[in-house]
């Protein structure tokens, strides 16, 4: 079994920890996806994660599973905040549709 690793590296460097991560990657007819999944972490806004000696290349047809590890690099106070102000931004254009009335559209058309 891997072990974490937490490396500290100065006041404003983020701080990283090497953990175990489970690669799983699939090319299929139904779908084409990759998830990296550090294990024993948890993530939080603006975290990065690096992921070393993934696989990169998984032939049609298969799903596969790897063991490898990963570093999390932390994301300081300031990071977190921007990435939690930046996605409710992102999350409110989401609501801007426009709704107009069915004899706008007819109007607009017959012109």
């Amino acid at each position: 079994m891997m072990e974490s690793r937490e490396v500290r590296r100065g006041w404003f460097a983020p701080r990283s920890i090497e953990v175990p991560c489970t690669v799983e990657i699939e090319q299929s007819f139904d779908s084409l996806h990759a998830h990296a999944i550090p294990e024993g972490i948890v993530l939080r806004p603006g975290d990065r994660v690096i992921v070393h000696n993934a696989p990169d290349h998984v032939a049609y047809g298969e799903v596969r599973s790897y063991q490898t590890r990963a570093t999390v690099l932390r994301a300081g106070p300031l990071t977190r905040l921007w990435t939690e102000l930046s996605a409710i931004a992102e999350l409110t254009e989401l609501y801007h549709c426009g709704f107009e009335p069915k004899g706008h559209l007819e109007a607009q058309q017959a012109a």
